[in-house]
């Protein structure tokens, strides 16, 4: 049976409450959920853009990811919380720009997308993944 392992990296924010930036067991790599934050500076960044907030979101997971021993190549499951179901186009179109050019042939992770409230006021969106080694 297969320890499971803490994620931490400075390149995503430290988490803010009683959990992991990720745990990995095995090959199974749980990302937890990220939003638009400085990891330097903790400062929650791009008010009211949402294409921005998705943007350095996923750069979070992908440190994550990274971290974790993973690629982005790994990752098979992306999960988008919204605050606003006017957002999904603006998301969307800034998610295929950053997934497209972080992976690599023609399989893109699966997806689920939730409108719903976020923990803070700022963020717009907030997203969390899976991957397999």
């Amino acid at each position: 049976m297969s320890e499971k392992v803490e994620i931490r990296t400075t390149g995503a924010p430290a988490p803010a409450h009683t959990f992991s930036q990720g745990v990995r067991k095995g090959s199974f790599v749980q990302v937890s959920g990220q939003g638009p934050v400085d990891p330097a500076t903790s400062e929650y960044l791009y008010p009211g853009d949402v294409a921005a907030q998705t943007t350095r979101t996923l750069e979070n997971v992908k440190a994550i990811v990274e971290a974790s021993g993973a690629t982005f190549d790994d990752v098979v499951m992306l999960r988008v919380y919204l605050t606003k179901r006017e957002d999904f186009s603006t998301m969307n179109d800034a998610y295929g720009q950053f997934v497209s050019a972080h992976t690599s042939g023609d399989v893109l992770p699966s997806r689920t997308t939730v409108f719903t409230g976020l923990p803070r006021e700022e963020m717009l969106v907030e997203i969390d993944a899976v991957a397999i080694l």
